[in-house]
């Protein structure tokens, strides 16, 4: 009988805990729901008229499913406390198929490392939602520390390849050296991505390899990849530019030869490095590229994402090289875990003739800017390139403000 008052007292304390725990998972499921229904809008306060901005980022960390940050058992987790966090997510490789649009996504958890999973949307500029899980990527015999940026290409052979950097501890320096890493490329294949089949790393000279992307046909029956050489991890001046080379095949891929097509050029917006961004576009002009390029600014490095063609033929040959950045990050898309970047490594050309261009700011969410293969091309052949001079540069707006005064 004396135990009576205390079974009640515990039944009630459990009851309360139980109420809180299903109105605190009611207010995060009613909250992501909301998240996941909004409307984007163009950003009608840019004017450029090269492509359309939208005012919210399509996907970010709190767009990942709570089924994935939380433990949703009230017995193991009664307080509903986030067990997995999600720091960003960024950076990701894009295809429209099987009439959907699909983003792989660079998602990095609170503990810094990174994995892949696949948002989709039906219209692209909204209502991403994630799939299930995430994606179950093979390891090779030397496990990635951490993997991210995969670039998508649907080649002519019939697979979708995946190449994306994979970065391990360099096994060469002192063991107090807890940072330097040796990057390479790696490489999966998939029909459907969902099963992905893990092919060996390439291989090259060159020591690291980042922002390698595979062409989307044979180039004189091989494959052709744009690739990234560098001496040495991260380092400012160290990459030579964007570089060209082939391979017999993608398994056990190989290069032996790279010539550079887009090199890093003093006092310009690839002063410090640049790299090649999704596959190229094939247009009636040439093959359409977007690549970002980076320089040294008193508040740390500046990325910004430019635009170039290359010919039909032989697409290591560059046509058309406007001046200046394409797109760079604006307001709010300056701040984040590294400030005052735009990245992109995935875009889409619709059936319709309109380009989906997914960007990430700052290392931290993923925006959409929509364009079109017209306004794209117009852009890359009638913007003048960069006359490496100040005075240069100042003649050909000169030039343009004359021309437009005889109109006026």
């Amino acid at each position: 009988m004396k135990n009576k008052p205390k079974n009640a007292a515990l039944r009630r304390r459990a009851g309360k805990s139980q109420s809180m725990f299903t109105k605190r998972l009611r207010e995060l499921r009613a909250q992501h729901s909301a998240l996941l229904a909004r409307r984007n809008v163009v950003d009608r306060n840019w004017t450029s008229g090269v492509f359309e901005r939208y005012c919210d980022p399509v996907v970010t960390a709190a767009h990942v499913p709570l089924e994935w940050r939380f433990d949703l058992n009230a017995g193991s987790n009664p307080l509903l406390l986030e067990r997995q966090g999600i720091n960003a997510v960024f950076n990701p490789g894009a295809l429209y198929h099987d009439g959907k649009f699909l983003l792989v996504c660079r998602v990095e958890g609170c503990d810094r490392k990174s994995f892949f999973a696949v948002a989709e949307s039906k219209n692209g500029i909204d209502g991403f939602r994630f799939w299930d899980e995430p994606v179950d990527l093979p390891e090779t015999k030397q496990p990635d520390t951490n993997v991210y940026d995969m670039r998508l290409t649907a080649h002519e052979d019939g697979w979708i390849y995946g190449l994306f950097c994979t970065e391990r501890k360099d096994p060469a320096v002192p063991a107090h050296d807890t940072s330097s890493a040796l990057a390479l490329c790696g490489i999966v294949r998939t029909r459907n991505l969902r099963e992905w089949e893990r092919l060996e790393d390439l291989k090259s000279r060159a020591a690291q390899q980042r922002n390698v992307v595979l062409h989307s046909e044979f180039i004189q029956g091989r494959y052709a990849l744009y690739t990234r050489p560098q001496d040495s991890f991260i380092e400012a001046g160290t990459g030579g530019g964007i570089g060209w080379a082939t391979c017999a095949s993608m398994e056990g891929a190989t290069i032996e030869d790279e010539r550079i097509v887009d090199p890093r050029v003093y006092h310009t917006i690839k002063e410090s490095k640049n790299g090649q961004g999704p596959p190229p576009l094939k247009t009636s002009s040439g093959w359409l590229h977007l690549a970002h390029g980076v320089r040294a600014t008193a508040a740390g490095l500046r990325y910004v994402l430019y635009v170039f063609l290359t010919d039909l033929r032989e697409p290591w040959r560059v046509s058309a090289r406007p001046g200046g950045y394409f797109l760079a990050p604006q307001g709010q898309e300056r701040v984040g875990d590294v400030s005052n970047v735009a990245f992109c490594n995935g875009w889409i050309a619709a059936a319709d003739g309109r380009v989906f261009i997914y960007y990430a700011s700052s290392d931290t969410r993923i925006h959409v800017a929509v364009s079109s293969i017209e306004r794209l091309v117009d852009y890359a052949l009638h913007t003048p390139e960069d006359a490496l001079t100040s005075r240069g540069c100042m003649l050909s707006r000169r030039e343009l403000i004359r021309r437009n005064a005889s109109i006026l």
